[in-house]
């Protein structure tokens, strides 16, 4: 029997996730698929329902608009989707149960292992947006002892969202415009820390707005990490490079996330190896 997964969403043609998952089953020779299901807010009760009994069927990834509205019809969430309060894949049981599991975490932290591993005196990444999107990656980066400043249109969506997600965190919420202005602040010495901008926004993104942000607000070393994938290669990205930041894009958080989820549902680890040629693809 052919096992498969899917990926849902509204709208789901923009889902790069068959493209990655296929590629990994190619150079397996596993006997399963994956796909795109097309699944509208009105539907999602009855798509888990109907595929509960599917034992073909060994789970869904899940985009937006789906990430919590799943959640109230899954069996189980894992701690660290219950504590982002997002699910965006789920594993079918062999007794039909429904399993929720955040991914995002693991995929957004998979980049930023070989900097984490080391010892800093400090660590504080500026997070630029308060979607969904921003929810996991607050709490990966509070998780692994960062100070936070979160930056959204409206401050006090972010200080919520700082206080829900890591109550106990001496973390700073700021409007987003603020970042957009060239500052003359002075930053001490960075020697042994560790700073992250990251955008967690859908700005820059192809057919939105672009992020206005000045790099006179990073601190000398900082990273530059845009979750965007289209395009890979953002004006955000490119400004952080010419003012001599590194920098990691958003396919590398989106492979990563991928990863996770295709081991649950295939019980084997993906062949990253092939990591090179697979970025090849998604962006030809």
């Amino acid at each position: 029997m052919t096992c498969y997964a899917e990926v849902i969403g509204d709208p789901i043609v923009q889902s790069k996730s068959p493209a990655i998952h296929g590629f990994w089953i190619e150079k397996l020779g596993l006997d399963a698929t994956y796909r795109a299901h097309h699944v509208l807010p009105a539907d999602v009760k009855s798509y888990l329902a109907a595929l509960r009994g599917d034992e073909a069927w060994r789970g869904c990834n899940v985009t937006m608009p789906h990430k919590q509205a799943v959640i109230p019809f899954l069996d189980r969430i894992d701690p660290l989707a219950t504590k982002v309060a997002a699910v965006n894949t789920i594993v079918r049981e062999s007794d039909g149960s429904l399993v929720g599991y955040n991914t995002d975490v693991a995929g957004f932290l998979e980049p930023l292992r070989g900097q984490l591993a080391q010892q800093h005196y400090f660590r504080m990444a500026r997070i630029l947006g308060t979607g969904g999107a921003a929810r996991a990656i607050i709490a990966g980066l509070a998780g692994e002892g960062f100070t936070l400043v979160l930056a959204g249109r409206n401050p006090d969506k972010a200080r919520a969202l700082l206080d829900e997600l890591d109550p106990g965190g001496e973390h700073h919420a700021a409007p987003l415009d603020h970042f957009a202005e060239a500052t003359d602040f002075a930053f001490d010495d960075r020697e042994g820390c560790c700073d992250l901008v990251v955008n967690a926004s859908p700005l820059g993104m192809r057919g939105q707005s672009p992020l206005a942000f000045d790099w006179s607000h990073a601190p000398p070393g900082s990273i530059a990490y845009d979750i965007v994938t289209d395009p890979v290669e953002t004006d955000f990205l490119r400004n952080a490079r010419a003012a001599g930041f590194a920098t990691v894009d958003g396919l590398a958080m989106l492979i990563g996330q991928a990863a996770a989820a295709f081991t649950h549902f295939f019980d084997v680890e993906p062949p990253r190896e092939f990591d090179p040629d697979l970025r090849e693809r998604l962006t030809a």
